[in-house]
């Protein structure tokens, strides 16, 4: 009887197994980019980061400041939040495996300024950990961005711009603008 009990557990274990891995997605089957990365920057990342900036800022005219803009009211705040958010979680989207600059054939809408997309997308292939390590700044600043805004420190909101600037330039320098020699892949920190 234990012996056909253990059997049976056994069998049992067995199936479990089996029908977990049949469960598990392929690796490869996991995400489903149909965005590129291009989509990303300019339907999220571009529209939030804009908005971020602007939050607060201060208009000068000829005679000196006109007028100086910063989050007041609860939905102003709420408005900045959400594009935080947006921010934060693009930076996510811009990491899933297999996901392209531009989609085939696609050119640089500003040849000799900004490298081919096929070109990028290569640097970003031979170089993941940069290419992660300075996504992850982004998202960084981003989070600081969101802790400024759910405190309501309309300076600090200010002063993160600049950051979030520099985070985002040190991605373009390395993987979006071509120089004279092979650009410095540049990391947070380093």
């Amino acid at each position: 009887m234990r012996f056909s009990v253990s059997i049976a557990v056994g069998f049992l274990v067995a199936a479990c197994v089996i029908s977990g891995a049949q469960q598990r997605p392929a690796e490869s089957d996991r995400y489903r980019p149909t965005s590129t990365i291009k989509d990303i920057m300019g339907s999220m990342i571009d529209p939030s980061a804009d908005y971020l900036w602007e939050a607060v800022s201060t208009q000068i005219g000829p005679n000196g400041a006109l007028s100086t803009r910063v989050p007041r009211t609860a939905q102003d705040w709420q408005n900045a939040r959400r594009q935080a958010i947006t921010l934060i979680e693009a930076s996510n989207l811009l990491l899933i495996p297999g996901r392209h600059v531009a989609k085939p054939g696609d050119k640089s809408e500003q040849p000799g300024i900004e490298l081919e997309p096929a070109k990028i997308d290569e640097l970003i292939a031979d170089n993941p950990v940069v290419w992660t390590d300075l996504t992850h700044g982004m998202q960084d600043v981003a989070t600081k961005i969101l802790a400024a805004i759910e405190a309501k420190d309309a300076d600090k909101l200010g002063n993160l711009g600049a950051e979030l600037d520099e985070a985002c330039e040190r991605c373009h320098l390395t993987f979006w603008y071509p120089s004279a020699t092979q650009p410095a892949l540049l990391s947070p920190g380093r």
